[in-house]
């Protein structure tokens, strides 16, 4: 028998990654403050530095058999999408989040996918990963020490203040998930942000979503959405 037609939007340039419109809402916890103390950001460089290059939407039709069936796999999950948001699948580099779905993607030097506020480029949500002979999260070390040192040494620059605010563990499905909401604050500058770690596959993936300081209080309960959309996927 044929394989039915399929009709869907690609996410270019990685294969099957799919952007899936759904439903139904999410709720979130409320966060609690930590110490705050002084360090610095590359990240802040990294989003100035940041150029678009508009990764190209394609669409595709009448698609094959395994690409029909990937789609069809990711749609019955499409209950658990909270509304005005979209699902990216990667099943090829094994990760799935959700995003605003009035957000364009766009090329972020040094991550695997990216999604921004088609106005305001600096609310944004982007994933990257590198290899790892790490199995879980936990072989990092301590929640708490393995945090701190990211937001102080790798998230930050010298001339920046930075606070963590929340440190949250989840489990899904036998794999768990560090989520953390921090702030980089410079003079006349802050970005607030939550990030989400987790390792599988052999890599250490990171979400990032953030955006400008004064716009934080209105966005920090739909983005948070967004970092604990965050899933591994099998590859």
């Amino acid at each position: 028998m044929a394989a039915p037609s399929l009709v869907g939007t690609f996410l270019a340039p990685l294969p099957n990654q799919l952007s899936v419109p759904c439903n139904p809402s999410m709720t979130r916890s409320p966060s609690n403050s930590l110490p705050t103390t002084k360090a610095c950001s590359r990240e802040a460089v990294a989003i100035e530095e940041e150029k678009y290059s508009g990764r190209r939407v394609l669409l595709l039709t009448g698609m094959s058999t395994l690409a029909t069936s990937l789609f069809s796999t990711r749609l019955a999950s499409a209950e658990e999408v909270p509304e005005k948001y979209l699902a990216f699948v990667d099943p090829i580099d094994g990760y799935s989040y959700y995003y605003p779905s009035d957000w364009r993607d766009f090329d972020f030097r040094g991550h695997d996918s990216a999604f921004k506020d088609r106005i305001l480029p600096l609310q944004n949500v982007r994933v990257s990963f590198k290899p790892t002979d790490k199995t879980d999260i936990h072989d990092l070390g301590p929640m708490e020490e393995v945090i701190f040192n990211l937001v102080n040494n790798v998230y930050a620059a010298p001339t920046q203040k930075k606070t963590i605010y929340t440190m949250e563990e989840r489990s899904v499905d036998g794999k768990n998930y560090w989520t953390f909401e921090y702030e980089l604050a410079s003079s006349g500058f802050g970005r607030s942000a939550f990030a989400t770690i987790a390792i599988g596959n052999g890599r250490y993936y990171t979400l990032i979503v953030g955006a400008n300081e004064r716009r934080w209080n209105r966005l920090r309960n739909s983005l948070k959405v967004v970092a604990d959309s965050f899933k591994l996927i099998d590859i």
